[in-house]
């Protein structure tokens, strides 16, 4: 609809700016033919007839000429109102549909629970957010390049345009009600304060930050960041690794955690499987016999991972378990226990 009214002015534009031009061209052939002005006297006597500033004739007009100029200067009137009204008319409208549009953005923001929020929609900030959008993970930008903005926004990628320092914007992002903060600015010292501030806003909220350099590192821990990535580090060693054991690596490459139809590996908790009032173990659950997935890591209670579990580990309440298998072993484990 927007596009449609925006579009609908733009031609009313033209329109005007066709008949604008008209109305010279027939000014100045009028005045050259009547009255035996040169071009450029023809010209000026149709430019200050169309804008009525009042300046003198080039010489006296006879009646016919005096008669074509009444003629201009009501035609003019009617011709220049009408451009004027509808270049107003488009900007107001223009700027009350990106108000309305902005309103709406942040009534959606506002009814989010749970979310994530990304500062920053660089390099990483955009793979952090493609990444929650194939996994269907509610999340919100916060940008402060309005070209940036005006380029990427839509429903799916939603955003509020300020510095992700300032407390203000992050409540505008709903930090109080998100479970996670991805702070990916470019630089170190702004991830900083994004996460001191994050903290101090809301303490049980899970905040992964970007780091360019690793003297970084410690400080943002120490600020209260759940989680450093040092893209550059990580970078590196893949490639060095890609060297050292090449098919190891690229075998993990191929594993695949986000997809409709290509997940390899998933991270799934305990209560998916039964009611965990009572304890059952890894052999209880039989997911190779039932569904051809194997269990290759379990969560426990407390965020402690365990490699390769025994089958006789224990699956306690609030733990996950990781589960690896082809792409329709892991939709038919997703379809026997009803996993969304």
């Amino acid at each position: 609809m927007r596009n449609f009214v925006l579009n609908l002015f733009r031609s009313k534009i033209i329109i005007a700016i066709v008949l604008l031009i008209l109305l010279l061209l027939v000014g100045v052939i009028g005045f050259m033919i009547m009255s035996g002005y040169r071009w450029v006297d023809a010209l000026y006597m149709t430019v200050i007839t169309v804008t009525t500033v009042g300046f003198g004739e080039v010489r006296p007009l006879d009646d016919a000429s005096k008669i074509f100029t009444i003629f201009l200067i009501l035609t003019s009137v009617i011709i220049v109102g009408y451009a004027i009204s509808v270049i107003t008319e488009y900007i107001l409208s223009k700027n009350n549909f990106e108000d309305l549009k902005q309103k709406k953005m942040q009534k959606k923001i506002d009814n989010l629970s749970g979310h994530i929020i990304i500062c920053g929609y660089g390099r990483n900030g955009k793979q952090a957010a493609h990444k929650l959008m194939a996994y269907k993970k509610p999340f919100v930008v916060i940008e402060r390049d309005k070209e940036v903005i005006e380029k990427f926004q839509s429903e799916m990628v939603p955003f509020v345009h300020g510095n992700a320092n300032e407390d203000e914007i992050l409540l505008q992002a709903g930090i109080e009600k998100a479970t996670t903060l991805i702070s990916a600015l470019p630089n170190d010292a702004d991830n900083l304060f994004v996460v001191l501030s994050a903290r101090q806003i809301n303490q049980d909220m899970k905040i992964i930050s970007r780091a360019s350099q690793e003297t970084s590192y410690n400080k943002l821990k120490l600020a209260g960041a759940n989680n450093v990535i040092l893209p550059d580090k990580i970078g590196g060693d893949h490639m060095a690794s890609l060297v050292v054991v090449p098919d190891l690596i690229e075998f993990i490459d191929n594993l695949s955690i986000v997809g409709k139809s290509n997940i390899n590996i998933e991270e799934i908790a305990v209560s998916k499987f039964y009611d965990t009032t009572e304890i059952r173990t890894i052999r209880d659950l039989d997911l190779r016999q039932k569904t051809g997935c194997n269990v290759i890591g379990y969560k426990d209670e407390n965020g402690d991972y365990i490699i390769n579990p025994e089958a006789e580990q224990r699956l306690m309440p609030n733990s996950k378990v990781i589960v690896l298998g082809r792409p329709e072993q892991i939709m038919k484990l997703n379809s026997v226990y009803n996993i969304r």
